[in-house]
């Protein structure tokens, strides 16, 4: 009869053996998920267009002057980020999740986190998430900056208000209805999952409508009056917003809209959000320069 010894080392192997098959599931998954994220991203071609509002496209100030901006060549995701992988991610990183309250905002809106939906995170969630993207495939990888996301939601800059298939919207057919039922009274309305409803004429889905997208730029209400033509990246440094008794906070750009409120889903309409919070109706894509 074996001894207790024995058992104990069959134990131990087959313990080690369970664990290493966990952790080439694990890489198997990290690996599928960057791979994914990589096959989604689309190819811009660059070139001059006149951002900002050219009238009655948004009721926001900040969206004028309409200013010339011309871009080189990037790739941008296809897809919002889904929850799924945006977990892949912290596990595979170890990231210390930066969002205020954001096991919290899990507790009470688990409906929210489901793994097909688009990921809600703060803005230094998402720009972790990119540059993590960009050392696993060995490419620049990043938020969008605002210039860029407009341009590829107008399609490489045409004269569209909305980044649909035909540039209107129609709820329940090209965009998310949850505006519509929303308004009727029913506040657990949610995104829909990346992908549900036809893309812009550049092959990008949801860039209105469905949450607001992070960019990196930083938020200043004036910042198309000063914008530099090639390539703009945004203000330097941007409002902040009191958060805390003792404690104020950069605010970020957000735009897309979201699922609540379409009136906001303008190609041009700028949203700013302080940058370590995570809004239930945000989420991101990235873009390879």
């Amino acid at each position: 009869m074996p001894s207790k010894q024995t058992f104990k080392a069959l134990a131990l192997i087959l313990l080690t053996i369970q664990l290493t098959a966990c952790d080439a599931i694990s890489d198997w998954q990290k690996i599928q998920m960057v791979q994914r994220n990589m096959d989604n991203m689309v190819f811009v071609e660059g070139g001059e267009f006149l951002m900002g509002n050219p009238g009655g496209w948004s009721v926001r100030r900040d969206t004028i002057p309409v200013h010339k901006v011309e871009l080189g060549d990037f790739y941008i995701q296809k897809y919002e980020v889904t929850q799924e992988d945006f977990e892949v991610f912290v596990r595979a990183s170890d990231h210390d999740i930066k969002a205020r309250f954001y096991d919290r905002k899990r507790r009470m809106s688990p409906e929210r986190f489901k793994s097909e939906l688009p990921a809600p995170v703060s803005w230094h969630d998402a720009k972790a998430y990119c540059l993590w993207l960009g050392e696993q495939s060995g490419r620049d990888v990043d938020l969008p900056t605002e210039a860029q996301w407009e341009y590829a939601a107008r399609s490489g800059g045409l004269p569209v208000q909305y980044a649909t298939n035909n540039g209107e919207l129609h709820p329940g057919l090209n965009i998310n209805e949850g505006s519509t039922l929303f308004h009727a009274g029913n506040d657990q309305t949610l995104p829909s999952p990346p992908g549900s409803f036809p893309p812009n004429p550049l092959g990008l889905h949801d860039m209105s409508g469905n949450v607001g997208e992070w960019v990196n730029d930083y938020y200043a209400p004036d910042y198309y009056q000063n914008s530099v033509e090639l390539n703009p990246q945004g203000p330097e440094t941007g409002n902040t917003v009191k958060v805390g008794p003792n404690f104020e906070e950069p605010e970020r750009v957000m735009r897309g809209g979201h699922y609540r409120d379409l009136s906001g889903s303008s190609t041009v309409t700028r949203r700013q959000v302080p940058e370590y919070a995570v809004p239930l109706n945000g989420g991101f894509r990235c873009v390879m320069n």
